[in-house]
This record gives C-alpha cells, sequence and structure tokens, in this order.
C-alpha cells in the first residue's frame, strides 16, 4: 500500500508545471475536447509508465543490494534538484500539425513528453525500491491523472493561480527525504 501511496503522492506534485502538464493545457486549449485528450493521456501514462516501471524492477536483479541502495539514494536527491528546475514545452511538436485524431494526437505526443522525464524517472526509481510494479505503476498513473485531469478541465485559470514554486518545494524535500531514507536503508526492498 505504501508503494501506491508513495507514488502517487510523488508523481502527483511533481507533474505540477511539468512539461506534460503544460502539455495538457496546450492540447485542452486546441482540441476542447476534454474526454479523448484525458482517455490519450491514461493510455500514454500506463504504457510509459509500465516500461519504467519494468526497467526498475529488472535493475534490482542486476545490481546487488549494495550498489542500488546508493543508485537510488542519489537519484531521488537527483530527482529533488531537478524538481526545483521549472520546465518547459521545448522540442514538443504543435498537436494542430498532426493528423491522428484528439486521442491519438494525445497519445502519441504525451508519451513522446514523458521520454525521460523527471516522473518516468521517477517510476523507475520507486520500481526499483518497491516489490510490486503493478503498485507502483498503479501510483504513478494516479498522480499523473490527478495532476493533468484539472489542467485539462481548467486549462489557463489552474495554471496562473497554482503555487508552483511551493509545490516544487514540497516535491523536491520528499524526493530528497525517500533519497536519504534510501541511502540510510530504511526503505522499500531494503
Amino acid at each position: 500500500m505504501s508503494a501506491l501511496l508513495v507514488s502517487t503522492g510523488i508523481v502527483a506534485l511533481a507533474e505540477m508545471g511539468d512539461k506534460t502538464q503544460l502539455l495538457s493545457l496546450l492540447l485542452a486549449a486546441r482540441f476542447r475536447r476534454p474526454i479523448p485528450i484525458i482517455l490519450g493521456i491514461l493510455v500514454a501514462t500506463l504504457a510509459n509508465h509500465f516500461l519504467a516501471g519494468a526497467l526498475g524492477a529488472w535493475l534490482t536483479s542486476l545490481v546487488g543490494k549494495d550498489a542500488l541502495r546508493w543508485i537510488l539514494g542519489l537519484s531521488f536527491i537527483a530527482m529533488a534538484i531537478w524538481t526545483l528546475i521549472p520546465d518547459k514545452l521545448d522540442g514538443i511538436e504543435d498537436p494542430a500539425k498532426l493528423r491522428f485524431g484528439v486521442f491519438g494526437t494525445t497519445l502519441m505526443v504525451f508519451f513522446l513528453a514523458e521520454m525521460g522525464d523527471k516522473t518516468q524517472i521517477a517510476t523507475v526509481a520507486l520500481a526499483a525500491q518497491y516489490p510490486s510494479l503493478i503498485a507502483v505503476v498503479a501510483g504513478t498513473t494516479l498522480g499523473m491523472m490527478l495532476a493533468n485531469v484539472p489542467a485539462v478541465f481548467l486549462g489557463d485559470r489552474m495554471a496562473k493561480k497554482a503555487p508552483l514554486r511551493l509545490i516544487r518545494t514540497i516535491t523536491a524535500i520528499i524526493f530528497a527525504t525517500l533519497g536519504v531514507l534510501a541511502l540510510l536503508n530504511l526503505g522499500g526492498r531494503f
């Protein structure tokens, strides 16, 4: 249960102001069809986070416990630092130029935008730390949906009112805490 709750909370907070949340706003403004956008986000997130989680689980079979503890601890601390840096939509192609309908366009651009994103990297690390891949993927997907569904429905109004600096700071503290716990051998699989 802790894998689900930690994964949900971390990703929901980390996603605030993230490029994929900005992409959700862009897609909502462009297409004004929330249901296919939300379904595209859900399917893209499930696919992306399952692959990331499977990678994290696989890494635990390759690396010894002590090395994994250090890798995870330092990765979470690096994620804390990365979280403090605001995201932009650099390199995201204009969805209006794609010809796959609202769902297909959302699925493709969201999946690609999530590649190498901090929430994807967090999913790898969380899956390496917790023994339940399903709980981690369910949690990270739920966190992604908690952050992006309101963005789709509320659009620019939400983006202008959310205290992004505070949210990034809280998320960074959580990532740093997870890093310290991993380094001290106090969490997850250790």
